[in-house]
């Protein structure tokens, strides 16, 4: 069993990270980038809720869910829970829509991969996945349809955690992750400038900054689970991440540059000058990263169904850096509604293979919390999945797969309209590694 993860892994990791594009939205050009960790390919199928843990698959967003209660069927035989693995990756297909025209653009990125090992009352997990993204191309052209500036960015923060949970009670637990926050965000920009004839400058200029990010931060956890009858289970969840800061060392230059006149591509690049960032107190600075809190519960029958709702909250009104600011644009406070659940018409079916299959739905709508000319930026998104048993059914493992569907921005005062889709993909997978003998 082992060796087949390392397999799978290697091959998973091996093609998400050659495919690895990150995001193309034009969104991704504020603040630090676009959010890319939204949780897992379960969570997100049923809208993104967070709420439902169990003894089998890794919750990210939730670090109670380190510790669950030991199943009771071979080869557990109600003394142990399993070693979880996940790892998953996601290609999206956006159209971009805006009242000039419309584009399309797609990507490709590893989601996470993550490690979940049960120690009696405690449990551990670790992992790495990408936090946030940036990947835009965006031209700015004036009213004669004539191009005014060529803006582009790349870069994104990673994160890799480590957490641990502990069991309070057979219906309590409690849990906290640890994160260490590193990446890079590069960005050019060129104001282009033409001849009273209309033709191209032969020297343009090009602004060129780079931030290098790090810092460490925290994620608390709650989990509650009760059965109120002899049917139905309640669950309760909460989540809460303290305001915490990023260390930013930044760079800025100029260059001269020549433009291609048909493609508007740099042809050349003929010198570059430093900034002096220190005398502006702008070569190290810190990011504020705002505190969220999420809050959910729901009802369901155990390994059957579940319907559940999350409210999250984020205040990135907090938010700031004096090198990511930008006059055309601000930030309020975020928040999120998400509702959705799963079927599964009977988990231990000896034949029919769909009847084991677990069915996931929901949607979800949120203020990303960014402003642009006034206009808050609101996504709304409705997704499904499946979740695929493979290997030995009495691991229960299982590849999941989802699809969201959903919208992100307007077209009102000349801001642009994403419609996307996304496909997700994970692993998940569960093995009985530490096991005592009992006869010699």
């Amino acid at each position: 069993m082992i060796k087949r993860l390392i397999v799978i892994c290697i091959a998973i990791i091996g093609s998400c990270a050659y495919a690895q594009t990150g995001t193309a939205s034009p969104y991704s050009f504020y603040g630090i980038g676009d959010l890319k960790f939204k949780g897992t390919v379960e969570n997100r199928s049923m809208g993104g809720i967070s709420v439902y843990l169990d003894s089998i698959h890794v919750n990210l967003r939730n670090p109670a869910s380190y510790v669950s209660k030991n199943i009771a069927a071979d080869p557990f035989d109600g003394e142990s829970r399993p070693v979880k693995f996940t790892v998953a990756g996601t290609m999206s297909d956006v159209k971009l829509k805006s009242n000039s025209g419309d584009a399309n653009t797609n990507s490709s990125t590893f989601d996470y991969l993550a490690l979940s090992v049960p120690l009696g009352r405690f449990g551990f997990g670790f992992g790495l996945l990408p936090y946030t993204s940036v990947g835009y191309k965006i031209d700015d052209a004036n009213e004669n349809n004539d191009l005014i500036g060529l803006f582009n960015g790349e870069g994104g923060i990673n994160k890799v955690f480590a957490g641990f949970g502990y069991q309070i009670s057979d219906k309590l637990s409690a849990g906290l992750d640890i994160s260490y926050n590193f990446g890079n965000i590069q960005n050019q920009a060129i104001e282009i400038k033409y001849t009273p004839e209309g033709e191209l400058v032969q020297y343009q200029t090009r602004e060129n900054n780079r931030s290098d990010l790090s810092g460490v931060n925290f994620n608390f956890g709650l989990a509650y689970k009760t059965m109120i009858n002899d049917q139905l289970e309640l669950s309760a969840t909460a989540t809460y991440a303290p305001e915490s800061t990023l260390t930013s060392d930044n760079e800025r230059s100029f260059s001269t540059v020549s433009l291609d006149g048909g493609t508007f591509q740099v042809a050349r690049v003929w010198q570059t000058q430093d900034a002096d960032l220190a005398s502006q107190n702008l070569e190290n600075t810190e990011l504020t990263l705002p505190s969220r809190l999420s809050f959910g519960a729901g009802l369901g029958k155990p390994k059957s169904w579940f319907v559940g709702a999350e409210y999250t909250l984020q205040n990135t009104g907090d938010f700031s850096n004096p090198v990511f600011r930008n006059n055309n644009s601000s930030f309020e406070d975020a928040s999120q509604i998400s509702v959705g659940g799963f079927y599964i018409p009977r988990y231990n079916a000896f034949s029919g293979y769909f009847k084991r299959v677990v069915y996931r739905a929901g949607f979800n709508f949120a203020n990303t919390g960014l402003v642009i000319n006034d206009e808050s930026i609101n996504e709304f998104g409705i997704s499904f999945g499946l979740g695929l048993p493979v290997g030995d059914r009495r691991l229960f493992s299982n590849a999941n797969v989802g699809f969201e569907i959903g919208k992100r921005g307007t077209t009102d005062k000349n801001l642009i309209q994403e419609n996307f889709i996304n496909f997700n993909l994970s692993l998940s997978l569960n093995s009985r590694w530490f096991r005592q003998k009992k006869y010699n």
